[in-house]
C-alpha cells in the first residue's frame, strides 16, 4: 500500500492554519544576540538607534524566523504529527522591522505533502509561512520543510 493516501487524507493541500502570538521582549533579544554573537547596534544601543530610519532598536532577523519556527508547532489546528527532521527554509524575506513589544504570529498553507522518497514510513510537508505583527502587518516570508512520520490510519 502506498503512504501518499495516507499522508493526503490528514494533511490537505492549500489547508489553512494560523499559529497563537508571541511577543518579542528586550530579554529575547539581548539572550539571542548572546546566543548568536550579534551584538549589533541595531538590536543593542539604544541611543544609536534614535537617529536611524527605525528610531528604535530591532529585533535580530534570525530571532524573528526561530520564534516564527517554534509558533508554527502550536498552531492549534494543526493535525499531530511526530518531526523527523528540519530539512530547511527556501525564500526567506524581511519586509519590515519586528520591534521590542510586538506580537507576531505566523499564517501558514500546506504547499506539499507526500511521502519520502528516500525513508519509508516518513512523508515530506511543505509550508509557506507569513508572519505579521499585531497591526496585521507582513514583516516576514517564509518556505520550511519538515520530514515527519507518516500517520498510521486508525
Amino acid at each position: 500500500m502506498s503512504n501518499e493516501p495516507t499522508i493526503s487524507k490528514v494533511f490537505k493541500l492549500d489547508e489553512k492554519f494560523v499559529t497563537p502570538g508571541r511577543t518579542i521582549t528586550e530579554a529575547d533579544i539581548v539572550i539571542f544576540a548572546g546566543l548568536s554573537g550579534d551584538w549589533t547596534e541595531l538590536h543593542t544601543n539604544a541611543e544609536y538607534m534614535k537617529k536611524s530610519q527605525f528610531g528604535r532598536r530591532i529585533a535580530h532577523g534570525m530571532l524573528t524566523l526561530s520564534v516564527a519556527s517554534g509558533l508554527v508547532l502550536r498552531a492549534k489546528e494543526l493535525p499531530d504529527f511526530e518531526i523527523l527532521a528540519f530539512l530547511g527554509m527556501d525564500n526567506v524575506k524581511f519586509t519590515a522591522p519586528v520591534f521590542i513589544g510586538d506580537t507576531i504570529r505566523v499564517e501558514m498553507e500546506i504547499v506539499e505533502a507526500r511521502p519520502s522518497k528516500s525513508r519509508a514510513n516518513a512523508g515530506i510537508l511543505r509550508f509557506k509561512n507569513i508572519v505579521k505583527n499585531q497591526k496585521n502587518e507582513v514583516v516576514a516570508t517564509f518556505e520550511s520543510a519538515l520530514m515527519i512520520k507518516i500517520p498510521s490510519e486508525e
